[in-house]
């Protein structure tokens, strides 16, 4: 009896092992093409079974080489393929290591499009007035494309025209490029897919803008010597106050208006007298002499002149040499009055 007691408890605890751990096996991942561009392809898997038996890895071939395991295998459903050759054929599958065993896919073939198909553009629309968001849903019809309400793993393009929103986040955090809607329309007069360079959101505007500011950035064109303004006439009879005129002392004496010389001890808030040109230099020189006496006068006032009190000797010679002293003693000026020598 205890033998039999034994076995039929042996017998149990192999069927609850194999009811446990043997009944079921992890199933074959199965892998399909979600959607193909002209350099790119987006595969999509069911979620992975494992039964009782524990994951090891999830790996993805391409043309029979490992291209890289899936990060997070039991969470993740799909990945992205870039960086493929234009109109060009691959074969991928997929291999789930397991402690029950190694298990591979079926294989599948896609063929990228050619740079004339548009059938895989999926575009999913930000923030754009409704006249232009119907304009766009019109013009992605005509070219073969589709529309994705949401931002997705085979979103090709984000077109919007401002850069603000969780969709916006969401594209510019997933890589996706965000255009404008100006590159549908091209796209559409090309017959082509076309580069979304120019077309960047915060890409700098086509023409006419483009020509303006190129306008406003060209340096100005030099002005002719016809457009340039007459130069006004200097004070010592030049036109052109652009050459500096250079004077010898000789010439300094027989201008129309003597310079100072360095010992004067005029003022520079005085304006210079005009003197009338003399015909002879010594008149002249004499001229000068006087200016200056006069302007140490108007300068430095002092107290008035006395009359000098001759002798008689002296009122006796005056009326000989009178005319000869008055010369030397007094100038008439050019308004006619004159001055006398007095000592400060």
């Amino acid at each position: 009896m205890s033998e039999r007691a034994t076995e039929v408890a042996f017998r149990s605890l192999q069927d609850s092992i194999y009811s446990s751990f043997g009944a079921q096996e992890p199933e074959l991942p199965i892998l399909r093409c979600l959607n193909a561009t002209q350099t790119s392809v987006v595969l999509e898997w069911n979620p992975i079974r494992l039964a009782t038996a524990d994951l090891i890895s999830l790996a993805l071939y391409r043309n029979g080489q490992k291209a890289g395991n899936i990060p997070r295998p039991l969470a993740m459903h799909s990945t992205k393929i870039s960086g493929l050759a234009v109109d060009t054929e691959y074969t991928f599958h997929m291999v789930l290591r397991t402690t029950a065993g190694t298990f591979s896919s079926e294989k599948v073939t896609v063929r990228t499009h050619k740079m004339t198909d548009l059938s895989g553009v999926t575009i999913t629309a930000g923030i754009l007035p409704p006249v232009m968001r119907e304009k766009l849903s019109q013009a992605v019809e005509r070219i073969g494309a589709k529309i994705a309400e949401n931002v997705r793993i085979d979103t090709t393009h984000f077109v919007t025209t401002e850069g603000r929103g969780m969709a916006w986040e969401k594209a510019v955090e997933m890589n996706i490029p965000v255009v404008r809607p100006e590159w549908v329309d091209a796209c559409e007069q090309s017959g082509r897919i076309l580069g979304v360079t120019k077309f960047y959101l915060d890409a700098m505007r086509p023409a006419p803008m483009e020509q303006t500011q190129h306008q406003a950035s060209a340096p100005a064109r030099p002005l002719a010597e016809k457009d340039l303004p007459a130069s006004p006439p200097s004070q010592s009879g030049a036109g052109d106050y652009s050459r500096p005129v250079s004077r010898s002392k000789g010439e300094n004496e027989k201008g129309s208006r003597p310079e100072p010389s360095e010992s004067s001890e005029e003022s520079d808030e005085e304006p210079e007298p005009k003197v009338a040109m003399s015909p002879s230099r010594g008149d002249e020189q004499k001229v000068r002499i006087e200016e200056k006496e006069e302007q140490k006068v108007a300068l430095r006032p002092g107290p008035p002149a006395q009359p000098a009190r001759v002798s008689s000797e002296e009122e006796g010679d005056s009326d000989d040499d009178g005319s000869r002293e008055a010369g030397k003693k007094h100038a008439a000026s050019p308004d006619g009055s004159s001055f006398q020598e007095v000592e400060l």
